[in-house]
């Protein structure tokens, strides 16, 4: 496998490589990768699983040097140390994601059961209702797995359903179309990593944004694919997207089965595939419920008062 890195400016370059190119040797000889440096970019190849782990190692190193101003050899050997480690060494379950002053933790029982799913199995349903945190864990976990170099990339989908209202025609690419639909995904990633390198990961295809009809024929493996508001596909579109799950994936499938925005609410591809699925024991279904809410107070309030309420009325 071959993967080619964008490094930013000569200064942080510099002390990247250290002395002699003394940081990129130890990479080298801790990881068995091949290194080529030229110019502006950085040939990394070997086995693809390593690899990925150099590129992640990478970009954890260049963001020391950015909130630092340096990068010494022991700095190199920890963060190398911390790639091996498991989630589940964390201390006190937190996951590690790549902002150096961020762990997520679980705030409800639910979540850690949440989060302990999603760690024992390769598909996980989340149901719960707004503000419960599906979104921002399976996020969170997928970023966990990134860093630690569990996985090679991550997957964002999420169906192109309007909340009652239509948006009509969207201006620009693909990109720009869909980005209105993952924002809630984005939002979560913004809060876990620097924009900078959301659009290097982006843009080396480590994280991948997709709509979800465009998923169709593809096999994805070693992934973290997340589909969110999952409760807003058909039972078609649900076979489709759990279909493309490959070798050492994880798959997360979130949603509240309360805003339900298709036509017929009654044939939910989320409600249908957890009826169908949710007794095998390879597959963990985590219903969360309002004592999960974790935004405002009020919202918590707001749920209930909306219960049993057609969210397109």
């Amino acid at each position: 496998m071959e993967l080619v890195i964008t490094l930013p400016a000569p200064d942080i370059r510099l002390i990247l490589f250290g002395p002699q190119d003394r940081h990129l040797r130890l990479i080298r000889d801790a990881l068995g990768v091949k290194i080529v440096a030229r110019d502006a970019d950085l040939k990394l190849s070997g086995e693809p699983d390593q690899v990925t782990k150099a590129a992640v190692l990478i970009e954890q190193l260049q963001q020391l040097i950015r909130e630092h101003g340096h990068l010494r050899e022991e700095d190199v050997e920890r963060c190398m140390i911390q790639l091996g480690r498991p989630p589940s060494e964390s201390p006190s379950g937190e996951l590690e994601v790549f902002r150096r002053d961020m762990r997520i933790i679980s705030r409800t029982d639910g979540q850690a059961k949440y989060v302990e799913a999603v760690l024992s199995h390769d598909l996980t349903f989340c149901v719960g209702p707004a503000g419960t945190g599906k979104t921002y864990l399976a996020v969170a976990l997928a970023l966990s797995l990134l860093k630690r170099g569990k996985l090679k990339r991550i997957v964002l989908a999420r169906p192109a359903v309007e909340a009652g209202e239509k948006l009509g025609f969207l201006p620009g690419d693909m990109q720009a179309k869909v980005n209105p639909y993952l924002r809630p995904l984005f939002d979560a990633m913004n809060d876990m990593m620097d924009i900078d390198q959301i659009k290097r990961m982006i843009a080396n295809d480590v994280v991948e944004v997709s709509p979800l009809a465009f998923m169709r024929g593809r096999t994805l493996n070693s992934a973290a694919i997340i589909l969110d508001e999952a409760q807003n596909t058909t039972v078609m579109q649900m076979l489709m997207f759990l279909t493309r799950m490959g070798h050492h994936s994880k798959m997360i499938v979130t949603g509240d089965d309360s805003q339900i925005d298709l036509d017929r609410p009654d044939k939910s591809g989320l409600n249908d595939a957890v009826r169908r699925l949710g007794s095998n024991p390879k597959v963990a279904v985590v219903r969360l419920d309002r004592r999960d809410i974790v935004r405002h107070e009020l919202v918590a309030h707001i749920v209930d008062a909306y219960r049993g309420v057609d969210a397109r009325t």
